[in-house]
């Protein structure tokens, strides 16, 4: 083979599609294979359960690794850490009011819950929790034991033990080098391994997809067909606000979109937030964003910064208060603002936490917690726009922190070489 054929060779190899590209393929061939060929795609399920398995299994070593490093790397600037705690949680209250409002003005516009059919399409878990025992909550924060609230993938508990540990690393000193540099090659192998798995994505969001359009079907979307276009209007929205946002900020809002667009996708696909960490840490380090302060701020979006679920607990609650014809006057739309933001944040530490959440809402304005299995049905389809929403609003997080952190903000290091490409 010639010099020029070899040249030839090399540049067909790599010309190929980006990756977020073909995931959206593979969601189409996905929900096509559903439709058409249902028998076959029910049988593809196995494929992405094991693709979910796979990238929840790095989630806990990311966690742990990511932000004991991150607070390690505050750790002697203490002014920088209270200010990304601050910076955060004021962010998060208000991302939160303004989710909730926007799903209440447009339940007053569009009323989707009046005339809807109160038949039950769904099922909700057993003795499910409507109150959150706050006691509890704070002392399943602290782990009697590490190993096994990592082995139970228990994200808070294990975010709330990394921090103590890189505060403990960073009072040390210097006897903990050689510890940080162990954890610095946990993240860079876990980051490896989050490449060869991404790169089974496209095959994965395919069964999925197919799964989904095969099992779920759309009679109960076209019977709740008013739920669902709000829904996702009022997501549209929170777009909107998230790039009026980052617009106001000096980032470009499109460009920014386009870089995360893959976790984006993932989160889509998967319905799950968690899933989508490792990839989402790494697009925004190649973005810029110093590693101490994606470490930290992006594990704790995750756990207390759930914009599109919040949005989604209080256009649900309207919409069942409309359907079981309970007036909502001023005092209960003010009892559902402060419910949601309050049980919103409290039932990220509990066992099926989002539907916790909506269940506190509906007792607090007297609608029975069964009203739930009305719309569990379309929960499925909710669920993964509400996701990729949560994804989103956690970018502008980071964002909003890089910006307002003072120097550290800004990236010391070359953004190539802080974490592999994963395309």
């Amino acid at each position: 083979m010639t010099g020029q054929d070899a040249a030839s060779a090399s540049k067909k190899r790599k010309v190929r599609l980006p990756l977020p590209i073909q995931m959206l393929i593979g969601l189409g061939l996905g929900l096509a294979l559903g439709l058409l060929w249902p028998d076959a795609a029910v049988r593809l399920r196995p494929i992405g359960t094991a693709f979910v398995a796979a990238v929840q299994m790095i989630v806990i070593p990311v966690v742990f690794a990511s932000v004991s490093l991150g607070i390690y790397r505050m750790g002697s600037e203490i002014r920088l850490l209270g200010r990304v705690a601050g910076i955060c949680l004021l962010y998060f209250y208000l991302a939160t009011v303004i989710s909730v409002l926007i799903g209440l003005g447009l339940d007053a516009i569009f009323h989707p819950g009046l005339g809807a059919d109160l038949s039950a399409t769904g099922t909700i878990p057993p003795h499910l929790a409507v109150s959150i025992d706050w006691a509890q909550f704070f002392l399943d924060m602290i782990p009697s034991n590490i190993l096994a609230v990592m082995a139970a993938q228990k994200i808070l508990p294990t975010l709330v033990f990394a921090i103590l540990f890189g505060m403990a690393m960073a009072s040390t000193g210097a006897v903990a080098e050689p510890l940080v540099k162990v954890l610095e090659a946990v993240l860079a192998a876990v980051f490896k391994l989050t490449k060869w798995i991404t790169g089974t994505a496209p095959l994965a969001i395919a069964a999925i997809m197919a799964w989904m359009s095969a099992t779920q079907g759309f009679g109960t979307i076209l019977a709740l067909a008013k739920l669902v276009g709000v829904m996702y209007l009022g997501l549209g929205l929170m777009i909107v606000v998230f790039w009026v946002i980052l617009a106001a900020i000096g980032e470009n809002p499109f460009t920014v979109t386009r870089q995360v667009i893959e976790p984006v996708i993932l989160a889509f696909t998967t319905r799950s937030s968690e899933v989508t960490l490792p990839v989402h840490m790494e697009k925004l380090e190649r973005m810029g964003v110093p590693r101490k302060i994606v470490s930290v701020v992006l594990p704790l979006g995750y756990a207390f910064n759930r914009d599109g679920s919040i949005m989604y607990f209080a256009l649900a609650v309207t919409f069942l208060a409309e359907a079981y014809h309970v007036p909502l006057d001023g005092s209960a739309l003010l009892t559902i603002l402060i419910t949601t933001t309050i049980a919103s944040k409290g039932s990220a530490n509990v066992p099926s936490g989002g539907l916790v959440a909506v269940a506190m809402v509906l007792t607090a304005i007297g609608l029975p917690v069964e009203a739930l299995a009305i719309v569990a049905g379309v929960d499925a389809f909710l669920d993964m726009g509400r996701t990729a929403i949560n994804v989103f609003g956690n970018t502008v997080a980071v964002k909003l922190v890089q910006k307002y952190a003072g120097e550290a903000g800004q990236a010391a290091e070359n953004p190539a070489r802080l974490a592999p490409d994963l395309r």
